[in-house]
This record gives structure tokens, C-alpha cells and sequence, in this order.
């Protein structure tokens, strides 16, 4: 049966998006196929439509590096046809058609059942920016940053993974301090769970090497400058999780943060974390994610919708979460 789909694809004049009809003998090579219900837009889906990074590396490519639904079919002893599950990353949208279609075939290695209490739906919310932030959260506490330690500060605060984040930290009970360049989202962020908001070009410029400690823990989404500052500000034995790059790639800072302070940088990657890890993610979404704070930060679209709010993301105009309905 055909199915509708969004694919991108190689111009001289750079990459293109058209809405296309499918049929099964098109899907990508995998052990399940699932019937996908929603995905939802992230940063990197943003820097693929538009191709700032060369994130897509094959053409024609379905984007979309999230997808949600239920299996259709499978050869894997692990996945039966009923069973909800949602993917996040791996070859999504890089090198495997990916969650911008009604259907998807996909390695079982790849899928996580959904656990108790989260539908395709809220699955799809969470996407790739909440399951990173959960990532990060695990990383602090890994690091000893409990909330009898100080306040945790959140970067890029208005977007997808500052959003989970705050929720998450605030449901666990640390107090928050989120960090936007956009003050009018105060209420948005405050009803989240941030109990205080700096504006974010108090971090974002070339700063002292070291400075007076303010938090014993961070989330940063968006590295260069405002990484360094945060690390500088980190108190000692802090832990500051890094998991993006919307500033830059370069880290303009001094190793002093690290032997005078014993602060701990974790890097967070979601694209190819292993199994294991995305399981206690999602299992640990289930319990500590409120879902009522999560459907408060969600926008819904249409397939057709999804490319232009992709590259609507790059300029930091979008608040929260996008879910894209694949059957709308």
C-alpha cells in the first residue's frame, strides 16, 4: 500500500524537499517495519533539510531522525507486530531513511520498546532533544551532582533540550537556572520549573579562564563562549554535561576550571549510545518526566509542515517541542 513520505534530495542548487508517494519496495533494508505515527524536529533535523552540516551522507534521503509508532512486521525475535517502540538517532537521517515518512524499515538493534506510561505520542515529544536531556541528567547525577549540592544551570533553556531538562531537574528537585536569549519566554520557563533566568550574553562573550563559582552543575546545548564561561563558573566538583553546539564547535577556554576546581566536562552523544544506556533513558523518562509539563512545550505540525519548521530551528525561533503528525 502506498505511503506518504518527505524526501530530500541533491541539487545544484542544494538540497530540496518534495512530499512523494512510496510503496514498500522503497523501504530502507532492516529487520522490523514499523507504521510510524509521529516524529518530531530537533536541531540536527534542521542542519540536514538545509544542509549547514553535512549530515545527510546518501541522496534521495527520508529525514527525520526521530520516529514513533508500532511495528508493522518483524523478523526479529525481540519485536512482535503490535508493539510500540520509538528510535532515536543511530543511522536516521545520516545514512538510513529515517521518521519523515508513514513507514520505516530498521535494524531491531536500533528500536526501544516503549515502556509503561509513555504512547507514541509523548514518545515523539520526548524525541531525540528529551532523551538527550535525560542523558545529561544521568550524567550529573553520575558525577555526584545531587540537589542538596547547588543549582544546576540550563543553556539554550527555550529549545527542545533546555525545556526537558528544566522539567526533569525541577521534577527530581533541583533548583534551575535557565539561561535564554529570549526573555519573553520567562513564563514558558518558569512554569517548567526554572526558579531564576539570566539573560544568555552574560555567557556567550570571551570571559576570565576562571570566575566566581555560581552552580555545581550545568546542561549546556550550545558550546564555544558560553561553554567555557560555564565551566569557569562551575563550583568545585562540579559536572557540566555538554550535548550541543549552537554557538559553535570551538571550546575558547583554559584548563584551569579542571585542576583547580576538579570540575568534570561530560560529553553527551545520543546518536549512537548503546542499547543499554537508551533503555535506563526511557525507562527513567517514564518516572521522572511529567508528561502534563511536556504536552504544555509541544507544538503539533502535518508532514508537509516539517521542512519549513526544520529550518525554522537553526534560528533559535522555536520554542519547546515539535511533534510532526506523519498521517496529518
Amino acid at each position: 500500500m502506498p505511503f506518504r513520505a518527505i524526501r530530500a534530495s541533491r541539487t545544484d542548487a542544494g538540497v530540496t524537499t518534495e512530499l512523494v508517494m512510496l510503496e514498500d519496495s522503497d523501504l530502507d533494508v532492516g529487520e522490523v517495519t514499523v507504521r510510524v505515527d509521529y516524529s518530531t524536529i530537533n536541531y540536527k533535523d534542521g542542519l540536514a533539510i538545509t544542509n549547514a552540516s553535512p549530515v545527510i551522507r546518501r541522496f534521495p534521503m527520508i529525514p527525520g531522525i526521530d520516529l514513533a509508532g508500532v511495528v508493522e512486521a518483524s523478523d526479529s525475535a525481540e519485536f512482535a507486530a503490535g508493539d510500540a517502540v520509538v528510535l532515536n538517532g543511530w543511522g536516521l537521517s545520516q545514512t538510513h531513511d529515517g521518521g519523515f515518512a508513514q513507514k520505516a524499515r530498521v535494524p531491531a538493534d536500533w528500536l526501544i520498546k516503549l515502556p509503561a506510561g509513555i504512547d507514541t505520542r509523548h514518545a515523539a515529544a520526548i524525541g531525540t532533544a528529551g532523551y538527550t536531556a535525560m542523558l545529561s541528567v544521568l550524567a550529573l547525577e553520575h558525577g555526584g551532582v545531587t540537589p542538596d549540592k547547588g543549582d544546576v544551570l540550563v543553556t539554550g533553556a527555550s529549545g527542545g533540550v533546555g525545556s526537558v531538562a528544566i522539567a526533569l531537574l525541577a521534577q527530581l528537585g533541583y533548583r534551575v537556572i535557565a539561561s535564554t536569549g529570549r526573555p519573553e519566554e520567562a513564563e514558558y520557563l518558569t512554569a517548567l520549573g526554572a526558579a531564576e533566568i539570566i539573560d544568555r550574553a552574560t555567557l556567550s562573550q570571551q570571559g576570565a579562564p576562571i570566575a566566581t563559582e555560581r552552580w555545581a552543575g550545568a546542561i549546556d546545548t550550545v558550546g564555544s563562549h558560553t561553554l567555557a564561561n560555564v565551566l569557569a563558573q562551575t563550583r568545585y566538583g562540579g559536572v557540566v554535561a555538554n550535548c550541543g553546539l549552537a554557538q559553535g564547535v570551538d571550546l575558547p577556554g583554559s584548563v584551569l576550571p579542571f585542576i583547580l576546581r576538579g570540575v568534570t566536562l561530560a560529553g553527551i552523544d545520543s546518536v549512537n549510545a548503546p542499547k543499554a544506556k537508551r533503555i535506563e533513558a526511557w525507562t527513567r523518562l517514564a518516572s521522572d518526566l511529567d508528561l502534563g509539563k511536556l504536552d504544555a512545550m509541544v507544538t503539533t505540525v502535518g508532514l508537509e509542515e516539517a521542512p519549513d519548521v526544520a529550518r525554522s530551528i537553526l534560528s533559535g525561533s522555536i520554542r519547546g517541542r515539535t511533534v510532526v503528525d506523519v498521517n496529518r
